[in-house]
């Protein structure tokens, strides 16, 4: 809940118009919003140079700074007000002046949880259970079925094949050509979810799976998935990977994996 208070400060102009420069006097400690705050008022500067003088933009004029017990939690003034206007405009008939602070507490980025998107696990619970499901892709011996609204808005090839006007547009069910399907079902999950698998689910050969992931990826325009499966191939390279990585990244265009599979290549 926001939180705010006002309150006033005086100070002794004659016993603090002489004070060094970086010497400072406090007004007592203000509790707002769960943190404790005070004013300090620099009658003359708060820095000098090397000689000894209040540095360029400060030396005229009398500093004020609130800081207070939370982080990063010091706010101020340098020129707060030029100290010949002092005497004749703010000093009172007491020989004293008043600082007027207000300070408004902002609720925290905690104040309220957020979970964070699980958008993802509800989709892939689409896809697993079939509801709704429009397409189907066969291959292999396996059938995957799917929905062609969320094809379409993942990938344009996916959209000019299933509501454009090719022939798939038509078809109930698509057969897959020279595709594994093990490879496919990761791609339609990633489609689904926006995020890989772990390594444990890339089958016995990692290596293997994400190159030919990243050829499913610019086959289909999946310009993110093909920058993650740049990523883990090279989080994997190896000697004896790095030259098929780079005909990979050179055959599929890309260059996030190409310039840095170059680089390895060079210096085995």
């Amino acid at each position: 809940m926001l939180e705010s208070r006002v309150f006033e400060f005086k100070v002794d102009y004659l016993e603090t118009k002489d004070m060094a420069i970086g010497r400072f006097v406090s007004s007592r400690d203000i509790s707002v919003g769960g943190h404790l705050w005070r004013v300090n008022c620099f009658p003359n500067g708060d820095w000098v140079d090397d000689n000894g003088n209040p540095e360029d933009g400060n030396g005229p004029w009398m500093y004020s700074r609130v800081p207070t017990d939370c982080e990063n939690g010091d706010w101020g003034w340098k020129q707060f007000v030029e100290r010949s206007h002092l005497l004749p405009d703010y000093v009172k008939d007491d020989g004293c002046f008043n600082i007027v602070c207000g300070i408004t507490v902002l609720p925290g980025g905690d104040a309220l949880d957020v979970p964070p998107s699980d958008m993802g696990a509800h989709l892939v619970r689409l896809l697993d259970s079939g509801d709704g499901s429009d397409v189907a892709f066969v291959g292999g011996g396996e059938t995957f079925r799917a929905h062609r609204a969320v094809l379409a808005a993942r990938s344009p090839v996916f959209r000019a094949q299933l509501l454009g006007s090719m022939a798939e547009a038509a078809m109930p069910s698509i057969t897959l050509h020279d595709v594994a399907p093990a490879t496919f079902e990761i791609m339609l999950r990633f489609i689904y979810t926006d995020a890989l698998p772990g390594d444990e689910e890339l089958r016995d050969s990692p290596t293997e799976m994400l190159q030919d992931l990243l050829a499913m990826a610019d086959l289909y325009a999946l310009e993110r998935l093909k920058i993650l499966c740049a990523r883990k191939l090279w989080d994997g390279l190896a000697v004896d990977t790095v030259a098929a990585t780079l005909d990979c990244a050179e055959m599929f265009n890309c260059a996030e994996l190409k310039n840095p599979a170059s680089r390895r290549k060079s210096t085995t």
